[in-house]
């Protein structure tokens, strides 16, 4: 039986890179490349007209992070299916990434036969993480998301309910600037309750601070 055509769409900001895409997979007979976007804007403005199965989503993106763009397709257009295919393979990235809700994480230099297999299995409602990315970040990322509730509660009770409302939005994936909407302040306020929250915790990373969120209860995976 013939495989049903994947709609796809390509964001990102250099030319050559999705011109090197698109050469890669115009030969698949079940992949339409439906459009191309160097940013956000141009991406929005052609989801007015369409709704792709799969984005293939660029993190490094001029107006907003591909882990913003992902964050609101999320939630605006569940029914789209995204990839992040990026040379950013560190853990913040990665990290930040599943939990704004993207199905597959790729590097840049994947081969067309990984490539075309995470995107059969992503159209097919199930997710990718490339071998490149590390596998000890994701199951630690499983790992902290089932362990529950096992901060201690003297760290616990030194957040203020402001400072928890910080934690709970940088688990969702909210940038410091949408925090700043959400909570009616200053992205300047929102870093410098960030940094406040660091030295309580004793905390280095945004991920740090996810797998705390986790943890404690402030986040719900």
């Amino acid at each position: 039986m013939e495989k049903e055509t994947i709609d796809i769409l390509i964001v990102d900001d250099h030319d050559l890179f999705r011109e090197g895409v698109i050469s890669l997979l115009e030969s698949e007979k079940h992949i339409k490349i439906s459009g191309e976007a160097a940013n956000w804007n141009e991406l929005k403005n052609m989801l007015e007209n369409k709704c792709p199965d799969i984005i293939l989503l660029d993190i490094n993106l001029p107006d907003k992070s591909g882990i913003e763009i992902a964050h609101m397709l999320y939630n605006s257009n569940p029914e789209i299916r995204i990839i992040i295919l990026s040379a950013n393979l560190d853990e913040d990235s990665v990290f930040n990434a599943i939990n704004a809700g993207v199905h597959g994480y790729l590097p840049k230099d994947i081969s067309k036969v990984e490539l075309i297999t995470a995107i059969n299995q992503v159209n097919d409602g199930k997710e990718y993480y490339s071998d490149a990315i590390s596998t000890t970040i994701f199951r630690n990322y499983l790992r902290f998301a089932k362990a529950g509730r096992k901060q201690s509660k003297d760290r616990e009770v030194q957040l203020t309910e402001r400072e928890k409302e910080i934690i709970k939005h940088f688990a969702e994936g909210l940038s410091y600037k949408e925090i700043g909407a959400r909570l009616n302040i200053s992205v300047r306020t929102v870093e410098s309750h960030k940094n406040n929250i660091f030295e309580k915790l004793e905390l280095k990373t945004i991920v740090d601070l996810v797998k705390y969120a986790i943890r404690t209860g402030l986040s719900k995976v």
